[in-house]
């Protein structure tokens, strides 16, 4: 194997406000971890008065059918009450290693883009690993997209303007709904959004190797994520491309996409190596490699320079595909 040279330095700004956060999180993860994490106590969650933001935003709860035999899923739908145009869709997937999180988990910043951009938001609560395995979690996400988009209409929003979104593991869901609607004649997606995306099950490149045992979400916690899913089939051949996108051996026909990583995180190399092959493939992608920012560093330390940084380039992307 290639000789492991020492991390990137974390930024300065950023590096402070690790050293204050690593004390509020579990140094290793395991399913005691977990427990803990599901608990409530590490992630607070919106309430829907702060998502209504003093009545931007009507805020209801649907739930809708699942693929097939598959329970029921439930949709956070955020809508603007007084659009200033067309409005289109954020589908967004959440975070937290498909092991934690919820419907709520990361809807702040689609709200954030919503009021600028004029879009309803939906966000779907899917089934967790371990419990449910690959592809509860893809299912899930594929049978709400496929029921928002067969509801615009209903919900106000042009069909030709919805992208996915999500950060993390989040990501990686986004981009394998970008993958199965493609393969599928699925709704037809404008743009994905993918922030710093859990796109590889085999954990074994570089940065996996550079982040071990630093930052957040190392390679041990990724480690534990992806057997959450995929069981003894973790980084063993044949995988699903809609369990880890990076897997994937066509990525061509994809929608615009945005790709954001820190140079000082676990994905790194993952992230980077999926933008290179859209590009190879004749897509269209923007990557952006944030010098050392750690896994989530925006959401940590939203008032570093870098993370604002971070912000306003999603934004400029989103108006180029919105308004360009």
């Amino acid at each position: 194997m290639t000789t492991i040279l020492p991390p990137p330095p974390f930024d300065p700004e950023l590096g402070a406000a690790l050293t204050v956060f690593a004390d509020m999180m579990p140094r290793s993860f395991d399913t005691e971890t977990l427990a803990m994490m599901r608990s409530g106590t590490v992630m607070a969650v919106p309430t829907d008065d702060d998502l209504r933001r003093d009545g931007t935003f009507r805020i209801e709860e649907r739930v809708v059918p699942g693929l097939g035999d598959d329970p029921d899923i439930t949709l956070l739908i955020c809508t603007p009450v007084s659009p200033t145009g067309t409005l289109g869709c954020v589908y967004h997937t959440h975070g937290g290693g498909m092991v934690i999180g919820d419907r709520r988990t990361g809807v702040v910043e689609m709200l954030d883009w919503a009021a600028q951009f004029n879009l309803v938001v939906v966000s779907v609560e899917y089934r967790l690993a371990p419990e449910n395995p690959h592809p509860a979690l893809i299912d899930d996400c594929y049978a709400g997209l496929l029921w928002t988009a067969g509801h615009a209409d209903e919900l106000g929003f042009e069909p030709g303007r919805m992208i996915v979104a999500g950060g993390s593991a989040g990501g990686g869901l986004a981009a394998a709904l970008a993958l199965r609607a493609r393969d599928e004649g699925g709704p037809e997606l404008l743009g994905q959004m993918l922030i710093c995306p859990m796109l590889d099950d085999r954990n074994d490149t570089p940065s996996a190797h550079q982040m071990a045992g630093l930052g957040v979400w190392d390679r041990n916690a990724n480690e534990f994520g992806w057997t959450a899913l995929l069981g003894d089939q973790q980084g063993a051949p044949g995988v699903s491309p809609y369990a880890a996108p990076a897997r994937a051996e066509d990525l061509s026909g994809l929608p615009a996409t945005f790709i954001d990583v820190g140079s000082a995180e676990t994905f790194r190399d993952e992230d980077v190596a999926y933008a290179s092959r859209i590009w190879q493939a004749g897509g269209r992608a923007e990557l952006h490699v944030w010098p050392g920012g750690f896994h989530g560093f925006d959401g940590i330390a939203p008032a570093a320079q870098v993370s604002r940084d971070a912000r306003e380039a999603r934004v400029r992307w989103l108006n180029r595909l919105f308004n360009g």
